[in-house]
């Protein structure tokens, strides 16, 4: 018996190595492959009042997204949220990249940051051609003006609020309905950006409205530090960004 059973013992013992091998070998291929990104933005738009099929405001740095996770091999998702929120998850790890305006300060310490921006945002001050033109945001002090609910104007709205500037700001709820606080004389200014104040005015125009630039907002890339090799993956995504064109901003 025992000179049946010593090739076989033998056999076994070889098919569990084999076995032990190919498990080895299938975590490391589960463990090489590149942790899944979420890609976290805010609810709100700068570029857009439309809407897709689902009801959620167009995006146009999800197609930027998908090129750039297409080309640098990563497995990502998106997902919206209210600002304080998606501010939230991204300092605690939640989400581990976004796109976004001056967040460098408010994302301080737990993320990395592109040194080049990937696409740029106008935000502007719109008024009738009898008010004073306005160009600069200081220009607005003892002035009454209009901002839309959510949005931080990267930073501008601190300063509007800031009570020794003495602004009125009166707030609406969506970028038409400032217009039409514009329109009927609820204040002198709006502020808003230039794609979604473009499309409103397209379809409602306001006859003699003029506008000066106020401010441009580069939007960067945010990495959080905690993701594997943080650095070198932002290294990659700057390099792959700097090499796509991007249309329509």
């Amino acid at each position: 018996m025992s000179e049946i059973n010593e090739p076989c013992s033998k056999a076994i013992s070889k098919i569990r190595k084999g076995v032990i091998l190919l498990l080895c070998l299938s975590a490391f291929q589960v463990s090489a492959q590149p942790e899944e990104l979420e890609y976290a933005y805010p609810d709100i738009s700068v570029w857009t009042t439309q809407r897709d099929e689902n009801g959620k405001l167009k995006n146009p740095l999800i197609e930027l997204a998908g090129e750039l996770f297409s080309q640098a091999g990563i497995p990502w998702r998106a997902q919206d949220y209210p600002a304080i929120r998606m501010f939230h998850n991204l300092r605690t790890g939640v989400s581990k990249f976004s796109m976004l305006v001056n967040a460098e300060s408010i994302l301080q310490g737990c993320c990395l940051v592109s040194e080049q921006p990937v696409a740029l945002v106008e935000i502007r001050i719109f008024y009738r051609e009898d008010s004073i033109p306005v160009s600069k945001i200081e220009e607005l002090n003892g002035k009454s003006v209009i901002t839309i609910q959510g949005y931080s104007y990267s930073g501008l709205v601190k300063y509007i609020n800031d009570p020794e500037n003495s602004i009125t700001n009166n707030v609406a709820v969506n970028h038409k309905s400032a217009f039409a606080m514009l329109d009927k004389g609820r204040a002198e200014y709006v502020l808003d950006y230039a794609y979604p104040a473009a499309e409103v005015l397209w379809e409602n125009p306001i006859t003699g409205l003029q506008y000066s630039q106020i401010k441009k907002a580069d939007i960067h890339l945010i990495l959080h530090k905690d993701y594997p090799n943080a650095r070198n993956v932002m290294l990659q995504l700057e390099k792959i960004a700097s090499t796509l064109i991007r249309v329509g901003f």
